[in-house]
């Protein structure tokens, strides 16, 4: 079962600044805060600031069921993998997928 477009990742370039930035505009302080990823969450979304992430810009992911099912899904209907499934801590799995039209589709399943 798709849940909806419930995270999405930021591609940052200074991200102290975008922690600030982001801290007022949700009113909250991130739950996670590395250098390499900074989390944010607003009831069941979440906002993430990833300093890594400017090729592939910013990201939707759609909560999935089966993150394996999904891919296929999307990969039979002519999607092309822009990344493999992976573990990203907790069991959480993550995998992308760019469409005909060049857009990046997130896919995230939590245990």
């Amino acid at each position: 079962m798709n849940q909806g477009i419930k995270t999405v990742i930021y591609p940052v370039k200074d991200v102290a600044k975008a922690k600030t930035l982001f801290s007022e505009l949700l009113s909250v302080e991130p739950y996670a805060d590395a250098a390499y990823y900074v989390g944010f969450r607003i009831g069941d979304q979440e906002i993430g600031l990833d300093p890594n992430g400017h090729k592939h810009g910013m990201t939707g992911y759609y909560h999935v069921d089966n993150i394996e099912e999904s891919l296929q899904l999307l990969l039979d209907a002519g999607a092309e993998v822009q990344q493999e499934i992976k573990d990203v801590g907790g069991g959480n799995l993550i995998a992308a997928v760019k469409d005909a039209d060049g857009n990046i589709i997130g896919l995230s399943q939590r245990p």
